[in-house]
Protein backbone atom coordinates (compact mmCIF):
# COMPACT_ATOMS: atom_id res chain seq x y z
CA UNK A 1 0.00 0.00 0.00
CA UNK A 2 1.33 3.45 -0.88
CA UNK A 3 0.08 7.02 -0.86
CA UNK A 4 -1.15 9.26 1.96
CA UNK A 5 -3.20 6.50 3.61
CA UNK A 6 -0.27 4.06 3.80
CA UNK A 7 0.84 3.21 7.31
CA UNK A 8 3.98 5.09 8.28
CA UNK A 9 6.95 2.85 9.14
CA UNK A 10 8.17 3.42 12.64
CA UNK A 11 11.71 4.83 12.64
CA UNK A 12 14.67 3.02 14.11
CA UNK A 13 16.40 5.43 16.49
CA UNK A 14 19.98 5.46 17.77
CA UNK A 15 20.37 7.77 20.78
CA UNK A 16 23.90 9.03 21.53
CA UNK A 17 24.94 10.67 24.79
CA UNK A 18 28.27 11.54 26.40
CA UNK A 19 27.57 11.10 30.10
CA UNK A 20 28.95 13.39 32.80
CA UNK A 21 31.05 12.39 35.81
CA UNK A 22 28.35 13.75 38.11
CA UNK A 23 24.96 12.43 37.05
CA UNK A 24 22.44 15.18 36.34
CA UNK A 25 19.21 16.05 34.61
CA UNK A 26 20.48 15.31 31.09
CA UNK A 27 21.07 11.66 31.87
CA UNK A 28 17.62 11.35 33.41
CA UNK A 29 15.98 13.05 30.43
CA UNK A 30 17.78 10.80 27.95
CA UNK A 31 16.82 7.65 29.84
CA UNK A 32 13.18 8.70 30.11
CA UNK A 33 12.91 9.42 26.39
CA UNK A 34 14.51 6.08 25.50
CA UNK A 35 12.12 4.21 27.80
CA UNK A 36 9.09 6.13 26.52
CA UNK A 37 10.02 5.55 22.87
CA UNK A 38 10.46 1.84 23.52
CA UNK A 39 7.06 1.86 25.18
CA UNK A 40 5.52 2.88 21.85
CA UNK A 41 7.10 -0.10 20.11
CA UNK A 42 9.89 1.84 18.40
CA UNK A 43 13.26 0.12 18.08
CA UNK A 44 15.71 2.26 20.07
CA UNK A 45 19.35 1.72 20.94
CA UNK A 46 21.22 3.89 23.45
CA UNK A 47 24.95 4.44 22.92
CA UNK A 48 26.38 5.92 26.10
CA UNK A 49 29.99 7.00 26.36
CA UNK A 50 31.13 8.30 29.69
CA UNK A 51 33.66 10.79 31.02
CA UNK A 52 34.72 8.22 33.61
CA UNK A 53 36.87 6.89 30.77
CA UNK A 54 39.13 9.94 31.25
CA UNK A 55 41.28 8.67 34.11
CA UNK A 56 44.84 10.02 33.79
CA UNK A 57 46.58 13.26 32.91
CA UNK A 58 47.57 11.71 29.59
CA UNK A 59 43.91 10.88 28.94
CA UNK A 60 42.93 14.49 29.63
CA UNK A 61 45.61 15.84 27.28
CA UNK A 62 44.63 13.44 24.50
CA UNK A 63 40.94 14.25 24.86
CA UNK A 64 41.66 17.99 24.82
CA UNK A 65 43.65 17.65 21.59
CA UNK A 66 41.06 15.41 19.94
CA UNK A 67 37.95 17.26 21.18
CA UNK A 68 37.12 19.17 17.96
CA UNK A 69 36.60 15.92 16.05
CA UNK A 70 36.99 13.05 18.59
CA UNK A 71 37.74 10.36 15.98
CA UNK A 72 37.53 7.42 18.38
CA UNK A 73 34.17 8.49 19.75
CA UNK A 74 32.78 9.01 16.26
CA UNK A 75 34.09 5.57 15.27
CA UNK A 76 32.10 4.04 18.12
CA UNK A 77 28.96 5.79 16.93
CA UNK A 78 29.48 4.70 13.35
CA UNK A 79 30.03 1.09 14.41
CA UNK A 80 26.62 1.25 16.10
CA UNK A 81 25.12 2.86 12.98
CA UNK A 82 26.50 0.07 10.77
CA UNK A 83 25.15 -2.62 13.08
CA UNK A 84 21.78 -1.10 14.10
CA UNK A 85 21.00 0.72 10.81
CA UNK A 86 18.97 3.58 12.31
CA UNK A 87 16.77 5.98 10.40
CA UNK A 88 17.39 8.69 13.01
CA UNK A 89 20.48 9.37 15.10
CA UNK A 90 19.43 11.54 18.04
CA UNK A 91 22.43 13.17 19.67
CA UNK A 92 22.46 14.72 23.13
CA UNK A 93 25.75 15.76 24.78
CA UNK A 94 28.84 15.28 22.58
CA UNK A 95 31.59 16.86 24.71
CA UNK A 96 34.32 15.76 24.88
CA UNK A 97 34.36 12.14 23.68
CA UNK A 98 32.12 12.34 20.58
CA UNK A 99 32.14 15.93 19.17
CA UNK A 100 29.67 17.61 16.81
CA UNK A 101 31.60 16.00 13.95
CA UNK A 102 29.43 12.94 14.49
CA UNK A 103 26.65 14.64 12.53
CA UNK A 104 28.68 14.74 9.31
CA UNK A 105 29.62 11.08 9.66
CA UNK A 106 26.01 10.06 10.26
CA UNK A 107 24.83 12.21 7.35
CA UNK A 108 27.32 10.48 5.05
CA UNK A 109 25.91 7.13 6.16
CA UNK A 110 22.40 8.20 5.14
CA UNK A 111 20.59 8.65 8.47
CA UNK A 112 18.85 11.84 9.56
CA UNK A 113 20.28 13.63 12.58
CA UNK A 114 18.64 15.38 15.53
CA UNK A 115 20.52 17.37 18.19
CA UNK A 116 18.99 18.19 21.57
CA UNK A 117 20.53 21.37 22.98
CA UNK A 118 20.50 20.77 26.72
CA UNK A 119 23.02 23.56 27.35
CA UNK A 120 24.73 26.38 25.45
CA UNK A 121 28.03 24.70 24.58
CA UNK A 122 27.55 25.37 20.85
CA UNK A 123 28.62 28.95 21.66
CA UNK A 124 29.82 29.01 25.31
CA UNK A 125 32.78 27.08 26.69
CA UNK A 126 31.18 26.32 30.04
CA UNK A 127 27.80 25.67 28.46
CA UNK A 128 25.97 27.95 30.88
CA UNK A 129 26.33 31.51 29.50
CA UNK A 130 27.59 32.44 32.96
CA UNK A 131 30.82 33.95 34.28
CA UNK A 132 31.71 35.03 37.81
CA UNK A 133 28.21 34.23 39.03
CA UNK A 134 26.42 36.37 36.44
CA UNK A 135 24.96 35.79 32.96
CA UNK A 136 27.55 36.30 30.22
CA UNK A 137 26.95 36.38 26.46
CA UNK A 138 30.39 37.60 25.38
CA UNK A 139 30.86 34.62 23.05
CA UNK A 140 27.33 34.42 21.63
CA UNK A 141 27.86 34.82 17.89
CA UNK A 142 31.43 36.03 18.53
CA UNK A 143 34.86 34.50 18.94
CA UNK A 144 34.74 31.64 21.47
CA UNK A 145 38.40 32.19 22.37
CA UNK A 146 37.44 34.87 24.91
CA UNK A 147 36.70 31.87 27.12
CA UNK A 148 40.42 31.03 27.24
CA UNK A 149 41.27 34.42 28.74
CA UNK A 150 38.74 33.88 31.52
CA UNK A 151 39.33 30.12 31.92
CA UNK A 152 35.59 29.63 31.60
CA UNK A 153 35.69 25.84 31.44
CA UNK A 154 36.27 24.60 34.99
CA UNK A 155 38.85 27.33 35.66
CA UNK A 156 41.23 25.77 33.13
CA UNK A 157 42.69 27.66 30.18
CA UNK A 158 43.72 24.39 28.53
CA UNK A 159 40.23 22.96 28.95
CA UNK A 160 38.70 26.24 27.76
CA UNK A 161 40.96 26.16 24.69
CA UNK A 162 39.77 22.64 23.86
CA UNK A 163 36.12 23.69 24.00
CA UNK A 164 36.75 26.96 22.15
CA UNK A 165 38.53 25.08 19.35
CA UNK A 166 35.56 22.73 19.06
CA UNK A 167 33.08 25.62 18.89
CA UNK A 168 35.19 27.50 16.36
CA UNK A 169 35.91 24.44 14.19
CA UNK A 170 32.28 23.49 13.75
CA UNK A 171 31.13 27.05 13.26
CA UNK A 172 33.65 27.48 10.44
CA UNK A 173 32.88 24.08 8.92
CA UNK A 174 29.17 24.84 8.86
CA UNK A 175 28.31 21.75 10.90
CA UNK A 176 25.17 23.25 12.38
CA UNK A 177 23.81 24.46 9.04
CA UNK A 178 24.91 21.55 6.85
CA UNK A 179 24.80 18.40 8.95
CA UNK A 180 21.95 18.64 11.47
CA UNK A 181 18.42 18.08 10.22
CA UNK A 182 16.60 19.24 13.36
CA UNK A 183 17.56 20.81 16.68
CA UNK A 184 15.54 20.59 19.88
CA UNK A 185 15.58 23.50 22.33
CA UNK A 186 13.89 23.06 25.68
CA UNK A 187 12.28 26.51 25.96
CA UNK A 188 11.55 29.56 23.78
CA UNK A 189 14.21 31.53 25.66
CA UNK A 190 16.84 28.92 24.87
CA UNK A 191 15.87 28.91 21.19
CA UNK A 192 16.39 32.67 21.09
CA UNK A 193 19.93 32.35 22.39
CA UNK A 194 20.76 29.62 19.88
CA UNK A 195 19.45 31.75 17.01
CA UNK A 196 21.59 34.63 18.30
CA UNK A 197 24.55 32.23 18.25
CA UNK A 198 23.96 31.57 14.56
CA UNK A 199 21.96 28.34 14.45
CA UNK A 200 19.21 28.12 11.80
CA UNK A 201 15.95 29.21 13.40
CA UNK A 202 13.74 27.25 11.00
CA UNK A 203 15.31 23.97 12.12
CA UNK A 204 14.96 24.52 15.88
CA UNK A 205 11.88 22.99 17.48
CA UNK A 206 10.91 23.77 21.08
CA UNK A 207 10.14 20.56 22.92
CA UNK A 208 10.43 20.25 26.72
CA UNK A 209 11.65 17.14 28.49
CA UNK A 210 8.98 14.76 29.70
CA UNK A 211 8.33 13.27 33.12
CA UNK A 212 6.30 10.15 33.97
CA UNK A 213 2.97 10.92 35.62
CA UNK A 214 3.20 10.13 39.35
CA UNK A 215 -0.59 10.26 39.59
CA UNK A 216 -2.96 12.88 40.99
CA UNK A 217 -1.53 14.88 43.90
CA UNK A 218 -2.66 13.99 47.40
CA UNK A 219 -5.10 16.28 49.19
CA UNK A 220 -3.21 16.00 52.47
CA UNK A 221 -1.73 19.17 54.01
CA UNK A 222 1.75 20.17 52.86
CA UNK A 223 4.65 21.59 54.79
CA UNK A 224 8.29 22.50 54.29
CA UNK A 225 10.45 23.81 51.47
CA UNK A 226 12.65 21.65 49.27
CA UNK A 227 15.71 22.06 47.04
CA UNK A 228 16.67 19.16 44.77
CA UNK A 229 19.71 19.27 42.51
CA UNK A 230 23.46 19.42 42.23
CA UNK A 231 25.26 21.40 44.92
CA UNK A 232 27.15 23.81 42.67
CA UNK A 233 27.57 27.57 42.77
CA UNK A 234 25.60 28.35 39.61
CA UNK A 235 22.51 26.77 41.16
CA UNK A 236 22.35 29.66 43.65
CA UNK A 237 23.03 27.62 46.79
CA UNK A 238 24.86 30.48 48.49
CA UNK A 239 21.83 32.71 47.90
CA UNK A 240 19.53 30.02 49.28
CA UNK A 241 21.72 29.65 52.36
CA UNK A 242 21.52 33.39 53.01
CA UNK A 243 17.75 33.46 52.47
CA UNK A 244 17.27 30.49 54.81
CA UNK A 245 19.36 31.92 57.63
CA UNK A 246 17.31 32.82 60.70
CA UNK A 247 14.25 30.85 59.67
CA UNK A 248 12.26 28.85 62.22
CA UNK A 249 12.18 25.87 59.84
CA UNK A 250 14.91 24.55 57.58
CA UNK A 251 14.93 24.16 53.81
CA UNK A 252 15.59 20.52 52.99
CA UNK A 253 18.44 20.17 50.46
CA UNK A 254 18.67 16.92 48.47
CA UNK A 255 21.67 16.41 46.24
CA UNK A 256 25.42 16.17 46.13
CA UNK A 257 28.22 18.20 44.64
CA UNK A 258 31.34 20.28 45.37
CA UNK A 259 29.50 22.78 47.63
CA UNK A 260 28.35 20.11 50.10
CA UNK A 261 31.15 20.81 52.60
CA UNK A 262 30.64 24.59 52.44
CA UNK A 263 26.91 24.22 53.06
CA UNK A 264 27.19 21.71 55.89
CA UNK A 265 26.12 23.23 59.20
CA UNK A 266 24.67 26.39 57.65
CA UNK A 267 21.66 27.49 59.71
CA UNK A 268 18.36 27.15 57.90
CA UNK A 269 19.52 24.30 55.66
CA UNK A 270 19.00 20.59 56.28
CA UNK A 271 21.37 18.67 54.00
CA UNK A 272 19.77 15.33 53.22
CA UNK A 273 22.36 14.16 50.70
CA UNK A 274 21.61 12.29 47.51
CA UNK A 275 18.31 10.41 47.53
CA UNK A 276 16.77 7.94 45.13
CA UNK A 277 13.93 8.85 42.80
CA UNK A 278 11.24 7.44 45.09
CA UNK A 279 12.45 9.52 48.03
CA UNK A 280 12.54 12.66 45.90
CA UNK A 281 9.00 12.05 44.63
CA UNK A 282 7.74 11.54 48.18
CA UNK A 283 9.46 14.72 49.39
CA UNK A 284 8.02 16.76 46.51
CA UNK A 285 4.54 15.38 47.10
CA UNK A 286 4.62 16.64 50.67
CA UNK A 287 6.46 19.95 50.22
CA UNK A 288 4.75 23.34 50.21
CA UNK A 289 7.10 24.45 47.42
CA UNK A 290 10.29 23.55 45.57
CA UNK A 291 13.03 26.19 45.38
CA UNK A 292 15.14 26.76 42.22
CA UNK A 293 17.38 29.78 42.97
CA UNK A 294 19.65 29.43 39.91
CA UNK A 295 22.00 32.18 38.76
CA UNK A 296 22.45 30.91 35.19
CA UNK A 297 20.35 30.33 32.09
CA UNK A 298 19.13 26.84 32.90
CA UNK A 299 17.93 24.66 30.03
CA UNK A 300 14.84 23.18 31.60
CA UNK A 301 15.48 21.81 35.10
CA UNK A 302 13.86 18.41 35.54
CA UNK A 303 13.12 19.39 39.11
CA UNK A 304 10.54 21.96 37.92
CA UNK A 305 8.71 19.43 35.77
CA UNK A 306 8.80 16.91 38.63
CA UNK A 307 7.43 19.50 41.04
CA UNK A 308 4.62 20.48 38.68
CA UNK A 309 3.74 16.80 38.18
CA UNK A 310 3.42 16.51 41.96
CA UNK A 311 1.17 19.58 42.11
CA UNK A 312 3.89 21.54 43.92
CA UNK A 313 4.53 25.22 43.14
CA UNK A 314 8.06 26.42 42.41
CA UNK A 315 9.91 29.46 43.74
CA UNK A 316 12.50 30.26 41.06
CA UNK A 317 14.85 32.94 39.84
CA UNK A 318 13.48 35.30 37.21
CA UNK A 319 16.18 34.45 34.71
CA UNK A 320 16.35 32.84 31.30
CA UNK A 321 14.19 29.78 30.73
CA UNK A 322 12.93 29.69 34.31
CA UNK A 323 10.73 32.69 33.53
CA UNK A 324 9.36 30.78 30.50
CA UNK A 325 8.30 27.89 32.70
CA UNK A 326 7.17 29.32 36.06
CA UNK A 327 4.27 31.76 35.80
CA UNK A 328 4.63 34.26 38.63
CA UNK A 329 1.72 34.10 41.05
CA UNK A 330 0.11 31.25 39.09
CA UNK A 331 2.34 28.17 39.13
CA UNK A 332 4.84 29.58 41.60
CA UNK A 333 6.80 32.72 42.42
CA UNK A 334 9.67 34.44 40.61
CA UNK A 335 12.38 36.51 42.30
CA UNK A 336 15.38 38.37 40.96
CA UNK A 337 18.44 36.08 40.76
CA UNK A 338 20.95 36.56 43.55
CA UNK A 339 18.53 38.57 45.72
CA UNK A 340 18.54 36.69 49.03
CA UNK A 341 16.07 39.13 50.60
CA UNK A 342 13.51 38.66 47.83
CA UNK A 343 13.96 34.90 47.98
CA UNK A 344 13.45 34.90 51.76
CA UNK A 345 10.26 36.96 51.33
CA UNK A 346 8.93 34.52 48.71
CA UNK A 347 9.62 31.56 51.00
CA UNK A 348 7.79 33.29 53.85
CA UNK A 349 4.86 34.01 51.54
CA UNK A 350 4.55 30.33 50.62
CA UNK A 351 4.56 29.22 54.24
CA UNK A 352 2.23 31.98 55.44
CA UNK A 353 -0.43 31.34 52.79
CA UNK A 354 -0.96 27.57 52.39
CA UNK A 355 -4.23 28.06 50.50
CA UNK A 356 -2.49 30.24 47.92
CA UNK A 357 0.35 27.72 47.65
CA UNK A 358 -2.14 24.91 47.08
CA UNK A 359 -3.90 26.97 44.38
CA UNK A 360 -0.59 27.53 42.61
CA UNK A 361 0.18 23.84 42.96
CA UNK A 362 -3.10 22.93 41.24
CA UNK A 363 -2.22 25.22 38.33
CA UNK A 364 1.26 23.71 38.21
CA UNK A 365 -0.28 20.24 37.91
CA UNK A 366 -2.54 21.46 35.06
CA UNK A 367 0.49 22.89 33.27
CA UNK A 368 2.25 19.54 33.61
CA UNK A 369 -0.70 17.66 32.14
CA UNK A 370 -0.87 19.93 29.10
CA UNK A 371 2.88 20.15 28.35
CA UNK A 372 5.07 17.54 30.01
CA UNK A 373 3.39 14.15 30.18
CA UNK A 374 5.25 11.39 28.39
CA UNK A 375 2.49 11.09 25.79
CA UNK A 376 2.59 14.78 24.89
CA UNK A 377 6.39 14.86 24.80
CA UNK A 378 6.80 11.66 22.78
CA UNK A 379 4.19 12.75 20.22
CA UNK A 380 6.18 15.97 19.80
CA UNK A 381 9.45 14.02 19.49
CA UNK A 382 8.04 11.69 16.83
CA UNK A 383 6.85 14.72 14.86
CA UNK A 384 10.39 16.16 15.02
CA UNK A 385 11.82 12.84 13.80
CA UNK A 386 9.41 12.91 10.86
CA UNK A 387 10.47 16.47 10.04
CA UNK A 388 14.15 15.51 10.28
CA UNK A 389 13.67 12.58 7.89
CA UNK A 390 11.74 14.75 5.43
CA UNK A 391 14.39 17.47 5.64
CA UNK A 392 17.14 14.91 5.04
CA UNK A 393 15.41 13.61 1.90
CA UNK A 394 14.74 17.12 0.61
CA UNK A 395 18.34 18.17 1.04
CA UNK A 396 19.53 14.97 -0.63
CA UNK A 397 17.36 15.83 -3.62
CA UNK A 398 18.56 19.43 -3.80
CA UNK A 399 22.26 18.85 -3.12
CA UNK A 400 22.64 15.27 -4.32
CA UNK A 401 24.37 14.23 -1.12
Amino acid sequence: MSGPDAPRRRPRVLVVHNGYQIRGGEEAAVERDVAALRGTGIAVELLLVHNDEIETGLDRLRVALEAPHAPRGIARVMAAVARFRPDIVHVHNTFPLVSPGVHAAVRAAGAATVQTLHNYRVTCANGMLTRDGHPCEDCVGRSPYRAVLHACYRGSRIGSLAVARTIDRHRLRGTWHRDVDRFIALTPFAKGRFVAAGLPSERIAVRPNSYPDPGPPSARPRAGLLYVGRLVAEKGLAVLAEAARGRDTSVTVMGEGPMAAALAGRPGLDLAGSRDAAAVRAAMAGAAAVVVPSLWYEGLPNVIVEAFAAGTPVVASRIGSLADVVEDGETGLLVDPGDAGALAAALRRIEAAPDEARRMGAKARAAYESRWTERVAIDALLAIYAEASASRKTRETIHGT
